[in-house]
């Protein structure tokens, strides 16, 4: 598992893998709909890429 880590600068990036005895930290789980196309992938988030998208806008405001 993966969770989506928001630094100070409002940047995001992904945690390491989580597995096992790993301790977890605090977490929230964001239910969402994306429109066709607007989805960010994991792929935009290793890439640095997506933060046009309007999914985007939508992990940046649950960040907040």
């Amino acid at each position: 598992m993966r969770l989506l880590l928001r630094s100070n600068t409002g940047e995001f990036s992904l945690t390491e893998d989580l597995v096992g005895d790993d301790t977890i930290p605090p977490y929230a789980i964001l239910s969402h709909t994306w429109k066709e196309g607007e989805e960010v992938t994991f792929k935009d988030l290793m890439d640095g890429t997506g933060k046009s998208k309007t999914g985007y806008d939508k992990i940046r405001f649950c960040g907040q």
